[in-house]
């Protein structure tokens, strides 16, 4: 006979594969689910990762046997992004990282959890004139799954930041609703910043501020003014040779009444310029950074500051996944849904 049971959260276990420095990992375990699994190629986020979570994950995802892997139910993924991000060369399953989706998929065909849940970046749906996200749900399908996805943004679930990232779950029950995802106002950058320290600011002369700046209405973006440092000379349109050629953030100047935008994994010294209250401009540090990214300020950084840099723009919006992952919780593990049946959680009929 089955019967309802109480939610227990530990009793949820998840593995955290390309875990970076743990970001999916703190939205998981903030609703109480157990981390049981964690694997990540690059030297330096696995030292990060130990000093925060005390484990080392295991390395490359291609070298890992399902027979290694413990029993669990939710499946996390942030999927390498470059091949498919519009800042990379967008070569996606051409990319031997792209290819590492399929890697996914021979961990749940083998253990079969109940929820797969992954992120990446937002160009991945329209990667390949869409024919990239299309594999990838398809997969997902014949492995038996229900597949919801959404583009989310970091900056309706508490982060100044605007930052879009496709989130796929997939389950075994019955499709996810997006909708139940909770948001919370939007917050300002102002509040996110350090009202001391050791501040890097800009002389006056280095700076332009731009007549009647505007705030974006969807993304909370002020953008304020840019720097006076060329970084392109030949090809380029009016008013951008201040902007660089990669994803023409470094450089620009944003207010603190509004958003910031995207921090990318590329900028390795943390370009990043803000208008303060008193009109003086300053670089965002690396500790504010990780705040605006959803880290606490106790989270341990071994790694040196060019490393952290890349580190948290690689990352995920902690309170993001937070947000998703209550969703999951209350759609598939509460005790008005849930059931065990032989010691295997199941959705009552």
């Amino acid at each position: 006979m089955r019967k309802y049971i109480d939610f227990a959260p530990s009793s949820f276990r998840f593995i955290d594969l390309f875990c970076g420095i743990g970001g999916i990992r703190l939205g998981m375990e903030k609703v109480g689910f157990d981390c049981v699994f964690s694997s990540d190629i690059n030297d330096e986020c696995k030292k990060t990762y130990h000093a925060n979570f005390n484990e080392i994950p295991h390395g490359d995802v291609r070298d890992i046997s399902e027979d290694d892997i413990p029993d669990f139910d939710i499946l996390c993924a942030g999927f390498p992004c470059q091949p498919f991000s519009i800042s990379g060369k967008q070569k996606g399953f051409g990319d031997s990282r792209g290819t590492l989706f399929f890697e996914i998929c021979r961990i749940i065909k083998a253990k079969q959890p109940s929820i797969v849940f992954l992120e990446n970046v937002k160009h991945l749906i329209h990667h390949d004139e869409r024919r990239t996200l299309k594999v990838i749900l398809e997969q997902l399908r014949k492995l038996g799954y229900f597949v919801e996805w959404k583009v989310l943004n970091a900056l309706d679930y508490g982060a100044p930041q605007n930052r879009e990232r496709i989130i796929i779950v997939a389950s075994k029950e019955y499709p996810f609703n997006f909708s139940d995802i909770q948001k919370t106002n939007r917050e300002s950058l102002l509040d996110f910043l350090d009202v001391s320290g050791e501040f890097e600011y800009l002389d006056q002369e280095d700076y332009t501020i731009i007549e009647n700046p505007k705030t974006q209405k969807q993304s909370g973006l002020r953008f304020i003014g840019y720097r006076n440092k060329s970084i392109r000379k030949a090809g380029v349109r009016p008013n951008t040779e201040h902007l660089s050629r990669v994803h023409k953030q470094p450089n620009r100047i944003y207010c603190v009444s509004g958003t910031h935008p995207t921090l990318p994994s590329q900028e390795t010294s943390g370009r990043f310029w803000i208008l303060l209250p008193d009109n003086r401009v300053r670089k965002l540090t690396i500790d504010e950074c990780f705040r605006i990214m959803g880290f606490p300020d106790n989270f341990a950084r071994p790694s040196s500051l060019g490393e952290q840099y890349k580190q948290i723009g690689n990352s995920v919006c902690v309170p993001m996944v937070e947000a998703v992952a209550n969703a999951i919780k209350e759609q598939y593990y509460n005790q008005k849904q849930g059931v065990f049946n032989n010691g295997t959680y199941r959705t009552a009929k």
